[in-house]
């Protein structure tokens, strides 16, 4: 069964650093490409970052400006969501996805595969 199970998110101030992970069971991370998606309070979704490991690339969403680094840890079948300097507007819920077309915000998200979300609040 196919599972992505997000952790480490939390409360944090602005300025301050958070490291999402997400385990993946059930398949191999390696072979697919997967993303970070967020979804603040009242809005929609939105891509935050997104690795390919076929083209070699990493793409990230322009809101976030270099504060975050997306990587792998392909032994460990996990991802990770480096976010430094955060800000208010960053507070959300923040999942993630896999699936051949998730690095593509205008794909059916239906055609993913989700993790549950971690949740992500930066407050003074």
């Amino acid at each position: 069964q196919l599972q992505l199970v997000e952790s480490g998110g939390g409360l944090v101030q602005p300025g301050g650093s958070l490291r999402l992970s997400c385990l993946a069971s059930g398949f191999d991370l390696n072979r697919v490409p997967i993303a970070w998606y967020r979804q603040a309070p009242g809005k929609g979704r939105e891509g935050v970052a997104c690795l390919n490991e076929a083209e070699r690339s990493t793409s990230y969403g322009a809101f976030v400006e270099g504060r975050f680094k997306m990587s792998r840890e392909k032994f460990m079948n996990k991802v990770f969501l480096q976010m430094n300097n955060l800000r208010s507007e960053d507070t959300g819920v923040y999942y993630c996805a896999v699936g051949p077309k998730v690095c593509y915000e205008d794909a059916d998200a239906s055609d993913h595969t989700w993790g549950q979300g971690t949740q992500v609040t930066v407050s003074s």
